[in-house]
């Protein structure tokens, strides 16, 4: 894996779940890096080197608030996974991890959550993106969703490259 991302927050400071922990494992450095930054609009993504993680690279995106599902939430979401995989193609990454994004604190349903990254990501390597892709699952539940949304793609006949379908 030479990629992660990372759920973060708009002001790129240090939050809790998977933010927290890339962030304690990346050390201080990563952390100064974002503050120089300085921020990042929901369904965008910014790129900072792994530093102390044993990665060469992590992109940080921030989801929308979940707010009752209207079309610019979905977008924004979305655009999280699409904006980090622009990223992934302009550094030339070759595997990435994804979180559940936006399923935690922000309060996005799992479900809705697990589609619109899955599409966001298969509409990307259908458009000739090379990454391999991993999401990377909290709970059982969530491994369960995108095993279906897998075996949906695979029972369509559609198939994948990097790892999806054979």
């Amino acid at each position: 894996m030479d990629t992660i991302v990372n759920a973060a927050n708009a002001q790129l400071v240090p939050g809790g779940g998977v933010d927290g922990a890339i962030r304690r494992a990346g050390g201080p450095e990563l952390n100064a890096h974002l503050a120089r930054i300085g921020s990042c609009a929901p369904g965008s993504a910014v790129l900072t080197p792994g530093y102390r993680l044993p990665v060469a690279f992590v992109i940080h995106t921030v989801a929308p608030i979940w707010r009752g599902g209207d079309a610019e939430e979905e977008r924004l979401l979305a655009s999280c996974y699409s904006s980090a995989l622009k990223l992934a193609d302009k550094n030339k990454v070759v595997s990435i991890a994804f979180p559940t994004i936006g399923t935690g604190a922000y309060g996005w349903p799992a479900k809705r959550a697990s589609e619109l990254a899955f599409e966001a990501v298969t509409s990307h390597l259908a458009r000739g993106g090379m990454q391999n892709v991993i999401f990377c699952c909290f709970s059982a539940e969530d491994e369960q969703r995108y095993a279906h949304l897998i075996r949906s793609l695979q029972s369509a006949g559609i198939c994948l490259r990097n790892g999806w379908a054979g």
